[in-house]
């Protein structure tokens, strides 16, 4: 039996992850999924002044809300899947999530963005890539918005530009 690990946030991009295993488990029966949810810890502000049992109950419901599509899909066709949620650092909850249920493979649901915008972004595919020994299947999600294609480019450019003219 393969294990897969499919991360999902709730986007749209995520979404695709799961039909692509959806599609997957339709041709091998023996695939068990995990799909995997991660909350963003609360800062220690934020904490300081809020009782742990509220901050965990806060972050379990989120977690229930985000699945909703996910969910969905899943048991409108028929597929067998285990939920886990986790409260920390995406990439890293995703890495010990695959080595921990002792995945074959993570199947990540991402924007076509560029390399250039991946990289300014510190994109959590990326950041996932570099910490597991796990392969990692990128499902390319939806287009980027104009603003991702062409305004953080040219952004990046005119600061590299300013720079340089700056060390002149």
């Amino acid at each position: 039996m393969s294990r897969v690990l499919v991360p999902f946030d709730g986007s749209p991009n995520s979404l695709h992850g799961v039909r692509h295993v959806e599609r997957e488990f339709m041709k091998n029966r023996a695939l068990e999924i995990h799909v995997l949810n991660i909350q963003r810890p609360f800062s220690s502000e934020v904490a300081r002044f809020t009782g742990r049992r509220d901050r965990m109950a806060f972050h379990q419901e989120q977690a229930e809300k985000a699945l909703v599509p996910a969910r969905q899909a899943l048991d409108r066709s028929g597929i067998p899947y285990t939920v886990h949620t986790e409260v920390g650092d995406r990439a890293v909850c995703i890495a010990e999530a695959a080595r921990r249920l002792r995945c074959d493979r993570i199947v990540m649901g991402t924007a076509r963005k560029s390399s250039l915008v991946r990289w300014v972004e510190d994109s959590v595919t990326n950041q996932v890539i570099e910490r597991t020994t796990v392969p990692v299947e990128v499902i390319a999600g939806d287009a980027a918005s104009g603003l991702e294609r062409v305004g953080i480019p040219a952004g990046v450019g005119a600061g590299l530009l300013v720079l340089g003219m700056a060390a002149d």
